[in-house]
């Protein structure tokens, strides 16, 4: 890996992250195209860690006011949803659970579903209103994802939700750690331990 290059991608990418609401993969896409100025090899690329780091560096410099009420805004909103499709073992992905997110940030919920369909119909009978095949900027195939939108009062905007539908069996190998042994995807159980931890440290009573 060619050091210097890997780091300029990995802070292009981290400002495309916050200031655009880009997940990881995506947002080191466009900063490669941008930064690498010609055709560079997987070598070149910065880890989603490295990229991560960058972010909270960016966030710290740029968003430290903001981002943390902001983040906490999406969670809650995410636990709401998790909690309507508890019986699909909800689990919260991306920059959300990260940490990373921003209010430009889309909400990933992985489902683990005994029949991806009941996903679907769950919501029909709930009166949501959603599209199959959105962009959650996630490797996953089109017909996989549904997307909606909610309010969220805290930020008093419309908040994109992503629902990416998986086989029950892949729940196993989802839950592995990333090379600092955090975890990639947190339950909705893991979910409200961290709200219920942060509470006191954004000052709520």
């Amino acid at each position: 890996m060619s050091a210097p290059l890997a780091r300029q991608i990995a802070v292009a990418a981290a400002q495309r992250m916050v200031e655009d609401g880009l997940e990881t993969g995506a947002a080191r896409h466009l900063a490669a195209q941008a930064v690498g100025g010609r055709r560079l090899r997987r070598s070149d690329l910065p880890d989603h860690v490295t990229i991560e780091d960058e972010v909270h560096a960016y966030i710290a410099t740029f968003h430290a006011d903001s981002q943390p009420l902001e983040l906490r805004a999406l969670r809650e909103l995410a636990l709401h949803w998790m909690k309507r499709l508890q019986a699909h073992r909800p689990h919260l992905a991306g920059s959300v659970w990260r940490g990373t997110a921003t209010r430009r940030s889309a909400i990933l919920i992985d489902l683990y579903c005994d029949d991806p369909k009941g996903a679907e119909i769950e919501l029909v009978n709930q009166g949501v209103a959603f599209d199959s095949g959105g962009n959650a900027q996630a490797s996953a195939p089109a017909d996989s994802i549904l997307t909606l939108a909610d309010r969220s009062r805290t930020l008093n905007e419309l908040v994109t939700i992503h629902l990416l539908l998986h086989d029950h069996d892949d729940l196993r190998g989802a839950l592995r750690p990333d090379a600092r042994g955090r975890s990639w995807r947190g339950s909705l159980a893991a979910l409200q331990r961290s709200l219920d931890e942060g509470a006191s440290a954004l000052g709520a009573p």
